[in-house]
């Protein structure tokens, strides 16, 4: 008999019975310990009692089937359990009881089609609830760690929401020396011949797109397909910020993962010289690529690279033959992820837990590496150092003009001497910033110096600067001892340079030490010219003291500023307004110059529109210069050609008109000097007209003279009176020197007038503008 609660109570109610009826307590006690001690040794020997296996009615219950459905496997798809198999494996039943062999076989198959739109689907990573550990070590990954494993799709056919050729194709194209540009209007061309497409292409200028976002995060249309066109520089460009926001985009939390995958495809060519530059050729393309594809781009043809030096226009047009072909087809295209891209991005993005105390204090620096702007080893530094450039440090550059050699040689000056007394052999070219924020048509360095919004490179000392610039640039003047024609005297004193027209090329207040450098230059008794783009209003506020400060107004409106400066900054409009704002308040007391340079077809149609920025910042003088030719538009970038050079004809007719229009607004302008040789007219402030005569040359000894007495000083304060020979209507060529004319052939006095005006389209292509 077992122990249990009714043998618990029927003992219990024997003893109060017993007890009721006069028993003893001791013998009533004993009962109840004896039950109790029985009932503990049942307990015991139940639970120590082998369980006995189930029955057989349980055991086939529990060995029963459930495939499809719970049926007992009596229509089962296998070939192995079910009467009606088809001979494949077990496809309906739970996936818990699925065999090893068939997981894995279904792990490394893919679907033959998907849905491409759901191919990069963001998957939710599980988050681990281990407490963060502060250390300065990185975290090394275990040899025999196996790693998670998450629904990521690994490998699959793609196919996209719209056929290829029903897709609206944007090429895009980003270009600094116009050969990205050239590709891209043959692949244009090339595309708009397929009567196939169901749409014309459209083409787009990276450079040119207010918000990248509008295309890179929000897709234009719904059967969009981009085609990209893309160089590779070693030089800071505007290809840098759209490469910088594709990654930005990855990385931020706050957009969709994968916006790219809305497109039907995208396609990338790059080119490059893979001479020059094997290490790094189509480096920014491949770049391209990759974070387009890890946006959730659907690669529909490989990435093009293309070697321009050797028949590059031609392999061009091969690889856009092999493009629209690939447009007909279109069967699901295969999708591979990129194991590597996360290896490296494991290796190389970790981010490691540092005590808030010793951020920037690690290994004693808190900075990243910097680089510098044009580095011996660059293409830059090739190309500029054959242009004639001596470059100096990492950043700066020397050069000797055309007007220097031929004032050498009693050939005449520079327009700078007719109208401001600069003497050109005693002038040393230099700029402390190779690098610009602007792109101008009418640049003639063909776009091969950096440019970038901002400075972010290594800074070399002002002091350093100066002493090799000097250098380098006596070491130019000791070369043309040899050339025929020098004359002593003018050869001793090039020694001794006297003015520095700071601009050269590139944009020298960009540089953090400009004022020091300018400071540095009249110490040693060196004049400063100092030329800026009007896009640096902080610098522009910031700068010291100079001889003469230009600022470049190279159009009159902002959709003609955009088109031929073809600036960097969105605000660029606004940032000439502050420059002005500034050059009539903070810099009133400097003496100014508004500097235009003329572009027949681009600037010369808004004569009003120049008097309004004039009446804004009231400079002391308007420099006025046709456009010098730098060769044609075969590779260089610039759209100009010798039908953009205005005649000096046409520039002293515009500058009639500019001066009527000031006049007539009583801002107190006339024209005053010319230098008819470089097509150059000067307008300036009637305050320096002087007893009917003008002062518009300076005086240099005056003006050091009152910088060192430091004393604040005026314009009018060093000026000189301008020759006769410089004044308007008498050609500006300085007596005492020879007029050279390249074929050779003397002109009569009655064909100057002709011969100043063919003169200057001869001479167009080599004239440098200090």
């Amino acid at each position: 008999m077992r122990s249990n609660p009714v043998t618990a109570v029927a003992t219990a109610l024997c003893t109060g019975a017993y007890l009721w009826f006069g028993g003893r307590i001791s013998v009533a006690l004993a009962i109840l310990v004896f039950y109790g001690i029985w009932h503990e040794e049942s307990n015991k020997i139940v639970e120590e009692k082998p369980q006995l296996p189930s029955d057989g009615v349980e055991g086939k219950k529990k060995e029963k089937h459930t495939c499809c459905g719970g049926k007992g496997g009596s229509s089962c798809c296998s070939s192995k359990n079910g009467k009606s198999g088809s001979g494949h494996a077990c496809r309906c039943g739970s996936q818990k009881n699925k065999p090893a062999e068939e997981e894995k076989q279904d792990a490394d198959s893919y679907p033959v089609a998907v849905d491409f739109t759901q191919a990069f689907k963001p998957q939710k990573k599980k988050k681990s609830r281990q407490p963060k550990v502060f250390s300065k070590s990185m975290p090394v990954k275990k040899q025999n760690e196996v790693p998670k494993q998450d629904n990521l799709v690994k490998s699959a056919m793609t196919v996209s929401n719209e056929t290829l050729l029903n897709s609206q194709i944007y090429i895009f194209y980003c270009t600094l020396q116009g050969a990205a540009e050239r590709c891209a209007n043959k692949v244009m061309a090339k595309l708009c011949t397929m009567k196939e497409l169901r749409h014309r292409p459209i083409l787009v200028n990276l450079d040119e797109i207010t918000d990248i976002d509008d295309y890179f995060v929000n897709v234009p249309c719904d059967n969009a397909l981009y085609l990209m066109v893309l160089p590779s520089y070693d030089t800071d460009c505007p290809l840098d910020f759209f490469l910088q926001t594709l990654e930005e985009n990855f990385n931020d939390f706050r957009i969709d993962k994968y916006p790219l995958r809305k497109l039907v495809g995208y396609s990338i060519l790059g080119i490059g010289d893979s001479e020059s530059w094997p290490e790094r050729f189509c480096y920014q393309a491949k770049k391209a690529d990759h974070w387009v594809a890890r946006l959730g781009g659907r690669r529909v043809f490989p990435v093009g690279e293309i070697c321009m030096k050797y028949d590059g226009e031609n392999k061009v047009e091969e690889w856009t033959d092999l493009f629209a072909e690939t447009l007909k087809d279109d069967e699901p295209i295969l999708y591979e992820y990129d194991e590597s891209v996360e290896e490296n991005d494991n290796a190389d993005g970790g981010e490691e837990m540092v005590d808030l105390e010793d951020i920037g204090n690690a290994d004693g620096n808190n900075s990243a590496e910097i680089k510098q702007m044009v580095a011996k080893n660059s293409p830059t530094y090739k190309t500029l150092t054959k242009q004639g450039y001596s470059v100096v440090g990492s950043h700066s550059g020397v050069k000797i003009c055309r007007w220097t050699k031929n004032d050498l040689r009693g050939r005449g000056s520079c327009y700078k001497h007719s109208l401001f007394n600069i003497v050109s052999s005693r002038c040393m070219e230099l700029t402390p910033s190779l690098a610009c924020s602007s792109k101008c048509v009418f640049c003639w360095r063909h776009g091969s110096n950096p440019v970038s919004k901002n400075w972010r490179w290594e800074v070399d000392d002002p002091e350093y600067i100066l002493e090799n610039a000097l250098k380098s640039h006596y070491s130019k003047i000791k070369q043309m001892r040899g050339v025929p024609g020098v004359k002593a005297e003018r050869f001793a004193k090039a020694f001794q340079v006297r003015h520095c027209a700071l601009s050269l090329v590139g944009e020298p207040i960009m540089y953090p030490y400009i004022s020091k450098f300018i400071s540095l230059l009249h110490a040693k008794g060196i004049s400063s010219f100092l030329v800026c783009n009007a896009q640096h209003p902080e610098a522009l506020a910031m700068i010291c003291k100079v001889t003469q400060l230009y600022v470049s107004i190279d159009a009159s409106t902002k959709s003609e500023l955009k088109r031929i400066d073809r600036p960097l900054y969105k605000d660029f409009w606004e940032r000439l307004m502050q420059c002005l704002d500034i050059l009539s308040t903070t810099q009133s007391h400097q003496r100014t110059v508004f500097r235009l340079t003329l572009v027949k077809g681009f600037n010369m149609a808004e004569v009003m529109s120049y008097a309004d920025l004039v009446q804004r910042g009231r400079p002391c003088f308007i420099e006025i210069k046709g456009a010098t030719f730098a060769g044609s538009s075969d590779g260089n970038g610039n759209p100009l050609t010798m039908q953009n050079i205005p005649f000096y004809e046409e520039i002293k007719t515009f500058v009639r008109n500019f001066a009527a229009e000031l006049q007539r607004r009583g801002l107190g302008y006339d024209i005053s000097a010319e230098h008819a040789h470089s097509n150059c007219v000067l307008i300036a402030s009637t305050k320096f007209k002087i007893d009917g005569e003008w002062y518009t040359h300076i005086d240099f000894d005056k003006f050091f003279e009152l910088l060192e007495s430091g004393k604040d000083f005026q314009p009018l304060d060093y000026i000189a009176k301008t020759p006769e020979w410089a004044l308007f209507g008498n050609g500006g060529f300085a007596p005492g020197d020879t007029r050279f004319y390249r074929k050779g052939k003397k002109r009569s006095p009655e064909q100057s007038e002709s011969t100043t005006q063919q003169q200057t389209v001869e001479t167009a292509g080599s004239i440098e503008i200090a």
